[in-house]
Order: structure tokens, then sequence, then C-alpha cells
């Protein structure tokens, strides 16, 4: 507490208002199947058109983005486990897993997105949390982390259940989210992989559901799904020249149809803006140099804005009240947060663009009494 206020009282902010040229947007001239859609923007995530977006539905094997998600922030895709029957005995689509089978979380991960294997998803949740139950457990806590508000999670492959359902709108803030996670991205981006299991292990190739990757050219994947009472399921993302949109449909006869029209819309109707922060001073004080300061930057951000959002983003700059010589160029001195209905939708960091040696005697204050600031001043940024 004493560090947080501290912290408030010495930090530097200011907020600015970032305005460019505005581009008029078209408004929503198509029709689509999906009894529940969202289109959003997945730097702002900005609502582009929608239908039904926060109504509660099943959702079937689009599920399995969140079952990956946790298996892949668990940090280890190489780690090998030997399947029960618990894990593989599921209905329902397979990655072809037997009791026995030496898998990778890796390979896992692959089972999950390309083939849409329930056993992979079974084997995932107990191999992480020791049961369907306790995985559940770990979706819904990490739904919530996402702002998933519509969303109960109680199975990891999607099956049918009166408990298990989300929205659209949910779905899109997962499969941001999602794409965040570098490995997970290629992955669904893929139309194939070669992976390795078995009893003993060997190799196989595995194949990507998810038509609009051949069809679509500027699809970089996400995940399909299907049960009876779900309807078709599907989530997909599209990226062009730096933009970046995310499509979602619940209960949709023609979503292939629906997505091509929805992901086109989108990438027509969006721009990619350069918002790096423009500093009214790029110098800060430096304690132990004769220079008394030092030149800064921040990483440069290029967002995804439609004509209604991109005026409405505002930059909020924390930089440390000062530093101590020496300093390294690249040195992080601060962050640069911008914020858009709210939330924080993107942190760039400032940092130091030269080196500076410490040449200015600074005898009066105490080695222990540095260390301690220093320590302070590591929790602002």
């Amino acid at each position: 507490m004493k560090i947080n206020v501290l912290i408030k009282f010495i930090a530097v902010f200011l907020v600015v208002s970032i305005a460019s040229v505005a581009v008029p947007v078209k408004a929503v001239d198509f029709s689509v199947s999906a009894a529940g859609y969202a289109l959003i923007n997945a730097d702002t995530l900005e609502i582009l058109a929608s239908g039904n977006a926060h109504k509660r539905m099943s959702m079937a094997s689009t599920t399995k983005l969140m079952t990956a998600l946790i298996l892949a922030e668990q940090r280890t895709p190489f780690k090998e486990i030997v399947t029960t029957a618990e894990m593989v005995t599921v209905e329902g689509s397979s990655m072809g897993l037997k009791v026995g089978d030496t898998v990778s979380y890796y390979a896992l991960l692959v089972g999950m997105m390309l083939p849409s294997g329930n056993d992979a998803a079974n084997t995932a949740a107990i191999c992480v949390a020791g049961s369907i139950e306790n995985f559940a457990v770990l979706m819904n806590k990490r739904a919530a982390e996402i702002g998933m508000v519509n969303t109960n999670f109680v199975t990891p492959s999607g099956l049918d259940n009166e408990d298990h359902y989300s929205t659209a709108y949910d779905m899109a803030l997962l499969a941001v989210e999602f794409l965040k996670n570098d490995m997970l991205r290629k992955i669904v981006a893929s139309e194939s992989i070669d992976v390795s299991f078995g009893n003993p292990p060997y190799n196989r190739r595995l194949y990507n559901h998810n038509k609009l990757l051949r069809t679509y050219e500027y699809c970089i994947g996400m995940k399909t799904g299907f049960t009876k009472k779900s309807g078709r399921c599907l989530v997909s993302a599209a990226e062009k020249e730096g933009r970046r949109v995310v499509a979602v449909t619940l209960n949709a006869p023609s979503d292939w149809s629906d997505h091509e029209k929805l992901l086109t819309f989108g990438l027509d109707n969006t721009e990619l803006v350069d918002l790096s922060y423009n500093f009214l001073d790029d110098t800060m004080p430096v304690v132990g140099s004769y220079a008394g300061r030092i030149r800064i930057d921040s990483e440069e951000f290029y967002c995804t804005c439609t004509d209604a959002s991109k005026d409405k983003i505002t930059a909020n700059l924390y930089l440390k009240p000062f530093v101590y010589a020496p300093v390294k160029i690249g040195q992080t001195v601060g962050r640069v947060d911008y914020i858009y209905g709210g939330r924080v939708i993107h942190s760039s960091r400032v940092f130091s663009v030269a080196d500076l040696d410490a040449d200015k005697p600074d005898a009066k204050v105490s080695g222990s009494f540095k260390k301690n600031f220093k320590k302070i001043l590591s929790y602002m940024v």
C-alpha cells in the first residue's frame, strides 16, 4: 500500500487524445444465417457488426480455444504424458489417441485445433487440472479475466451440456486473447501439421477442418465446431496489411459464406493508424551524470481503427521521476498505455535511446537508499 501511494505521488502522468483524418464507415448491407454473430476489431475490441451478439448459446468445439489457451499457457509444449482410459474415452471427433500413447502437449494443441480432437481436449484437461471438473474451474477463471461475462464452461471439448454456454461476443474476446499467443497463432493458421504420438510414438499428419484457410485469402485461422444442439459454429480471424478482425457465428447453417462476408466487411471498413506516442519533451532527468538528462522514446504502435474509434483512443504516459547513471541504451524507463472503451488495448515500453556513464559524484546518497529506491521505481512501469 505504501508503494502504491508513493508511486501515485511521483509518477508522471499525461493524457493525450490522438486524432486523425476521418474515413466514413459503410452501413452493414448484408445478411447472415447465424442465430448469433459478432464481428470485432481485434485491436480495440470494437463491435463492427453483430446480431444477438450477447445471447447465451451453445458453442460446440469452438470451446477448445479456451482449452488450448490454458494448455499453451503452461509453457511446457514439449512435456510428454502417457494417456489413460479416462483421458481418451470420449465421444465425437478424435485426433486418434489410444490408451497408453505417449503424446506431447504440443501434439495435443495440434490435435485440438486441427482435427478438433475431443480426446486431445480431455487429455489436456486431466493433465493440467487432474479432472474435467477442476479444469472447468480454470476455464471459467480465465474467462473472467478476459471479460467473458456471459460464459460458463463445463467441458473442455464443447460437448453439449445445459450449463455450457457462451455468446458470439464473448467468443470473439477469447479469440483475440488466443491470437496473442505466438504458438497458437501459428497452429491455427496451418492447413496441416506433422506431429508424433503413439505407443511407440510415430510421425503422422493432422489436417485442419477450417476450410477458410483454403478459400479466403486473408484468413489466419481459428476454430470450427458442430453438435446437433449447437448447429454449425465458427470462429475466424483475418489480417490484411496489418489490420486484424475477428468473426464469430453460432448456429449458422451457412457459416463459411457468413464469415467471408463478415471478414471482408471488417477489412474493408478499417484502416491502420500510426498512434505512436509523440513526446512533448523526449528527455528525462538522470542522477549521477553531469549530462543531467537523457533522451527517451517509445515503441511504435499501429492500431486497426474505424472512423468511430480512432478519434477516441487516448494515450497515458507513465515515467519514472528519474533514473540513475549509468544508463544503458534500450533501458526501460516507463510505458505508454493506450485506452479505448475504458480499457487498456496496448502498452508500449518507453526506453532510453543512448548509453550514459556515471561521471558525477553522488556521495550524499547511501548505497542502501539507492538500492531500495530503485526497487520502488521498478514497480512503476
